[in-house]
């Protein structure tokens, strides 16, 4: 959610976007995939660490696990340039190393042996970047609680993971194995990470080890630590774990405000996006210094219990207001961006554009399919239409905020150019279930949707995702009846529409030609447009 609300209002085309925009060395070594970084797939990570918040400092190392699928002599990890490698060994041999920006070049005594299974620890220590205004700017947040007790949290996404920790700080390579996140505080602090606690061990040094696993694969940008003064909830819905960690003093907000949202959501969402992914980690909220992030099986919550988005309606509809909007968007994250994962944040659209539609699935299943569309109405004036919602490939750099807005708006567009709920919601359900704990990307989805329906959305996809302009539906008057006929930017863009004829509901079908309708009409405002099912611009 790190892009959320950060609309520009700045136009500008395609032409002139590739014009101004210039990329570094810097910028291909954490956005490409070198042979260093493709050569290795990661099978599980192993973080062990001390986190000294007087200092604020991290020290430890991290397990790399990893099967070797091309023949090479080196590596590429990353870790950020301010954090200081201390030693990275392998067979209790320390490794060679060369750093550039922030790309960690391991250099091996021999050839790999190709599918061999290799271990690397990976020792660092340093004060990884404070967040100026997480989680929009990536980095850790250490700050207190009304009581005084320290209160600590992370968030990374865009930034990278290796900000704080070591890994392949890519989102095309997941640790298939998944994870073990041992974090030590000081005693009489809880800290909380990614899947299930294991245990806790009193070091003796005035600190203790909290020890967490993850059993499925995990974004890097999704490991988390969360430290504070934290109580305990625990719930069930049916077999699934539900744990809430929130600080004390709020517990008795904590439960009526959960209450109210989590279960009709996670029941809403397994319903229409099939199980909830990570069953075997379990569900959380955590509690955050800092408004939410999609933090896998430990969802990040500062929304401060209040309804809407800090309790504001994004979509000035009003209906926004009748749900915790952190709760339900960044726990839609976990079938769509931590489930189903874009392989380059170009195509991050994937993750919000998806997750942003599933707040008009949970108020249609709260509230019916009319408050829905009055919802995505509202959520049209959110964009901006500065730059195209794919970003550059190859360099770590997203598209336009308006992947959020824009792609859920696209999604439901679809819904209705596909015409059939029932059809639609088996394509969304199979969707989710068939790339299941895969990394994808748009011609991907793409594809899926063309096969899933039987039509050619190929120019609507692209319409929404690779332009500026939103498709224009120009209509105008022909003796007693009315033409029509659309404006786009896609060359032969066609798609169905719904419009209203003195109380009859008409699918037409425009192209980029002047097209006569059969219906007569007195005058053009005998004619509307289903803006509320379709986004498009209407001119008459």
């Amino acid at each position: 959610m790190k892009q959320l609300l950060l609309f520009c209002v700045t136009f500008v085309s395609i032409q002139s976007l590739s014009a101004q925009e210039t990329f570094t060395r810097k910028d291909s070594l954490q956005g490409s995939l070198r042979h260093e970084r493709t050569c290795y797939d990661v099978l599980r990570y192993d973080l062990n660490l001390k986190i000294n918040i007087d200092d604020k400092s991290i020290e430890g190392y991290n397990d790399i696990t990893f099967k070797v699928v091309e023949h090479t002599q080196k590596i590429q990890v990353d870790l950020f340039e301010n954090m200081r490698i201390d030693s990275i060994v392998c067979n209790s041999k320390k490794l060679n190393y060369k750093r550039e920006f922030l790309a960690v070049f391991i250099d091996f005594p021999n050839d790999l042996t190709l599918n061999s299974i290799e271990k690397i620890r990976f020792y660092y220590s340093g004060n990884p970047q404070i967040a100026k205004h997480a989680p929009w700017d990536g980095g850790f947040v250490f700050t207190t609680d009304k009581n005084g007790s320290p209160w600590v949290g992370v968030a990374c996404q865009g930034t990278g993971a290796s900000l704080w920790y070591p890994c392949k700080d890519s989102q095309n390579d997941e640790p298939d194995q998944g994870a073990t996140i041992k974090v030590a505080v000081p005693n009489g602090l809880t800290e909380v990470s990614n899947g299930r606690l294991t245990g806790t061990e009193d070091l003796k040094n005035g600190y203790t080890r909290w020890d967490w696993e993850v059993k499925n694969p995990i974004n890097t940008y999704d490991i988390t630590v969360n430290i504070a003064n934290y109580t305990h909830i625990h719930d069930q819905l049916e077999d699934l774990d539900i744990d809430y960690y929130v600080l004390k003093h709020n517990e008795e907000k904590a439960r009526k405000q959960f209450d109210a949202d989590v279960k009709p959501m996670l029941t809403c969402f397994q319903q229409k996006f099939g199980p909830y992914p990570f069953k075997e980690d379990g569900y959380k909220l955590v509690e955050t210094p800092y408004l939410g992030m999609e933090h896998q099986s430990a969802v990040a919550y500062g929304n401060k219990y209040l309804k809407g988005y800090l309790g504001s309606d994004l979509s000035m509809s009003g209906v926004g207001l009748s749900f915790d909007y952190i709760i339900v968007h960044e726990s839609g994250h976990e079938w769509f961006g931590n489930s189903i994962t874009s392989k380059d944040i170009a195509d991050m659209w994937i993750h919000e554009g998806f997750t942003q539609y599933t707040e008009l699935v949970f108020i249609e299943c709260q509230k019916g399919y009319e408050k829905a569309m009055q919802y995505a109405k509202g959520l049209q004036r959110n964009v901006s239409n500065d730059t195209p919602i794919i970003g550059p490939y190859g360099v770590n750099k997203e598209g336009s905020g308006d992947m959020y807005p824009k792609g859920a708006l696209l999604l439901n567009t679809l819904r209705h150019v596909i015409n059939n709920d029932e059809s639609w919601w088996k394509l969304i359900l199979k969707y989710s279930e068939t790339f299941r704990h895969q990394i994808i990307d748009t011609e991907t989805v793409v594809a899926f949707f063309n096969q899933e329906s039987g039509m050619n959305l190929t120019p609507i996809f692209n319409q929404y995702l690779r332009y500026t302009t939103i498709p224009k539906l120009e209509i105008r008057s022909h003796k007693k009846k009315f033409e029509y006929r659309w404006v786009a930017s896609e060359p032969h863009f066609a798609m169905p529409i719904d419009i209203t004829i003195n109380g009859e509901i008409v699918r037409i079908y425009p192209t980029n030609d002047w097209t006569k309708s059969k219906q007569t009409i007195q005058n053009l405002d005998d004619v509307e447009v289903h803006t509320n099912a379709f986004f498009v611009k209407v001119s008459k």
